[in-house]
């Protein structure tokens, strides 16, 4: 790992940080702009249908920015030998949004397919935490992560 982190260095801080903006900013971008504007749709059906669209496509995009965001911080932690309490933090928090946003991707399909079946009251039901708890919570988290990460890097 040492190997590849000093003949790597550049790209794998560069896909590290990358990733982080994909996933800590297209939530806050589904959050801050694509959720206000869901609202003005008056038709409950078609409002939740765009909401799990939309959520399936912010899911797929970032699921590989996570896995990338994970190996680059191994080869980090191994090759550039970092240490200490602002790792471990920094680690657990991103463990923590990765639980959180498994968890919002198995409510999200669950949701879908209770829409499918025109269950749209038991759909709402099982996204109901997603825009207004779930993601504010990882998007925090993802703000204090950025920050240690920031910190580690000995600014």
């Amino acid at each position: 790992m040492k190997e590849i982190y000093e003949n790597y260095a550049m790209i794998i801080i560069f896909l590290h940080i990358l990733s982080a903006v994909v996933w800590v900013g297209g939530m806050i971008a589904i959050r801050l702009a694509v959720h206000p504007a869901l609202q003005g749709i008056e038709d409950s059906k078609l409002k939740l249908s765009k909401t799990l669209e939309i959520t399936r496509k912010l899911f797929h995009l970032v699921f590989p920015f996570i896995i990338i965001s994970l190996l680059c911080a191994l080869v980090l932690i191994i090759g550039a030998g970092y240490s200490g309490w602002k790792i471990y933090v920094k680690e657990a928090i991103w463990t923590v949004m990765t639980l959180n946003y498994i968890y919002m991707y198995i409510q999200r399909f669950r949701a879908a397919r209770a829409l499918k079946k025109d269950d749209i009251q038991r759909a709402k039901e099982l996204i109901r935490l997603l825009p207004n708890r779930l993601l504010p919570l990882n998007i925090i988290l993802g703000i204090i992560a950025i920050l240690f990460g920031v910190m580690i890097r000995g600014f």
